[in-house]
């Protein structure tokens, strides 16, 4: 049996097992995915061989980790230096990442998106400005502070700090911070993102399952609103085919996947 996990802190929420062992019940395929709370980034390598794994997925803070842990990284994952996948290929760690994609497969609903506002400036930032950017769409980071920001401006990006936005009007807003997963945190002070949210048409949240606070305001605001779930599917189908070596289809994946989230 293949053993399969998910990397992250916190990672008790995650409904990842849950998506991909549907697949593997479903589709008769033999292997077991699990949850594996890791503080230190910097043993994910040593930790995902001892675990014996056939690959795993990477959530927050360890993407960035992940990308440094592997001894080979194929495809868009190269361009950003953020992994979230992970396969164990003859005892060689291979990097892979399939969330921007993911969260274009989600947005599909809103149509043609003219421009975008990031809140956030860590992993899944990077993949989704890299993939707006590649898809002619402007894109603005806002993060509380300089830190991370110089990537972002390198990459092509408006980027800036609580203290020196300028709004504009966004077809889409996007939380990629942690505020709101077990907290009642925003991801910037109420009085911008107030400002903000008077001036967009969309707005999504990495984070399912739950309304976060940020969704919440958007919902005041009468917003046409989403959370990570629809993301949350689409990387999972992508990384799921890497996992099973693409031996199912992916019309088989998604739909055992879309079951999961009704359990």
């Amino acid at each position: 049996m293949q053993l399969f996990s998910i990397f992250g802190n916190p990672v008790a929420h995650s409904k990842s097992p849950l998506m991909h062992n549907s697949v593997f019940k479903k589709c008769n395929y033999n292997a077991c995915y699990t949850r594996t709370h890791l503080l230190d980034g910097s043993k994910l390598k040593e930790t995902f061989f001892k675990l014996g794994l056939s690959g795993a997925n990477v959530t927050v803070p360890h993407k960035e980790a992940a990308y440094q842990a592997c001894d080979e990284v194929r495809g868009f994952a190269k361009s950003i230096g953020v992994v979230n996948t992970l396969i164990n290929e003859n005892g060689r760690l291979i990097g892979y990442n399939t969330d921007a994609d993911g969260f274009l497969y989600s947005i599909k609903e809103f149509g043609k998106i003219k421009n975008v506002l990031i809140l956030g400036a860590g992993g899944t930032a990077k993949a989704l400005a890299t993939k707006f950017l590649q898809n002619n769409i402007e894109t603005t980071i806002l993060n509380r502070s300089f830190n991370r920001l110089h990537y972002f401006k390198e990459l092509g990006c408006e980027a800036t700090t609580w203290n020196d936005f300028k709004s504009i009007h966004y077809t889409l807003v996007i939380n990629t911070t942690s505020a709101g997963l077990n907290d009642n945190e925003l991801p910037a002070p109420n009085e911008l993102l107030d400002t903000i949210l008077q001036n967009t048409d969309f707005v999504a949240d990495a984070i399912y399952g739950k309304i976060t606070p940020f969704l919440q305001k958007a919902k005041d605001y009468n917003l046409t609103y989403k959370d990570g779930a629809d993301m949350l599917l689409g990387q999972g189908v992508l990384a799921n085919e890497l996992f099973v070596s693409y031996s199912i289809e992916k019309e088989e994946i998604q739909k055992a996947m879309q079951k999961s989230f009704l359990l």
